[in-house]
């Protein structure tokens, strides 16, 4: 089974940037889309807002003011989680909820260029 999680954004171009800035391949789709693989079975479709608006009955939430998801990508290591959030406020993201480092897990947080809440997370064992 795949996962294909869909996410509005602005400006396209801009978004594929960021997003291959991360480490994330990406490939276009069409003028108003874009997929990027995060995994064989994880995609995430960046489309334009009014082509991700050709899909639903309800208004686009407002990412900047509203939490609509928080994405979680799953890391192998502490090390992996603090690299991608290096490089996600190099490449423009600002800082998103609150590190969480209880000896369970390791997790950072940032808000895409279009405000999307996505977590780095770690899951390590507890010693003992």
């Amino acid at each position: 089974m795949q996962l294909f999680v869909n996410l509005p954004v602005k400006d396209l171009d801009r978004s594929k940037k960021f997003f291959t800035e991360l480490g994330f391949q990406s490939f276009g789709m069409a003028d108003t889309m874009a997929s990027i693989v995060i995994s064989e079975q994880t995609q995430v479709m960046l489309l334009t807002e009014p082509a991700f608006a050709s899909y639903i009955t309800k208004d686009i939430a407002d990412s900047g003011t509203a939490t609509e998801a928080i994405l979680v990508l799953g890391m192998e290591n502490p090390a992996q989680v603090d690299e991608l959030l290096d490089k996600a406020l190099a490449a423009g993201a600002t800082p998103a909820g609150v590190k969480q480092e209880d000896g369970v897990r390791y997790q950072r947080g940032f808000a895409d260029l279009d405000g999307h809440h996505w977590e780095a997370l770690c899951l390590v064992q507890p010693v003992g």
